[in-house]
């Protein structure tokens, strides 16, 4: 079953995304990160590429040829999922797709509106039985 991973209180979720693909990597996990629209996986793209001039973090989008063959594949619908290892959901909708998944991630900002969607996105979870573990921010740093 998905376990699922809620980090709340995230004041910038792209430094914490990095952050996450980066300890996700380091532990040979695939991630697949769900962003709203191919506009938002393309900005994402872009980001993760452009760490600073030392490092980067290789992703495509999952349109790309090589999906299949690169750790961090960028999302957008839910056709082309190509693997079912760490799913980020990057909307602030309930996923229908996260079930295939050995990992959710969930990243909850600062903002009233996200955390009530969030809290809803909980309570989905929760009701179902999932493994939901919480952490705030902080946690995801250390």
């Amino acid at each position: 079953m998905t376990r699922v991973i809620f980090y709340s209180n995230v004041r910038d979720k792209q430094a914490a995304l990095m952050i996450l693909v980066r300890k996700a990597l380091a532990k040979r996990h695939l991630v697949t990160l769900f962003a709203e629209s191919e506009q938002a996986a393309q900005a994402y793209s872009d980001v993760l590429w452009q760490q600073d001039s030392t490092s980067f973090l290789p992703n495509v989008l999952a349109s790309h040829a090589l999906a299949n063959e690169t750790p961090v594949v960028i999302d957008w619908q839910d056709e082309q999922l190509c693997q079912d290892d760490i799913l980020v959901n990057l909307t602030q909708r309930q996923l229908t797709v996260f079930s295939r998944f050995k990992q959710l991630v969930e990243l909850v900002g600062v903002y009233e509106h996200d955390k009530a969607l969030a809290r809803e996105r909980f309570k989905f979870y929760r009701d179902r039985g999932y493994e939901i573990k919480h952490f705030d921010e902080a946690q995801l740093i250390h």
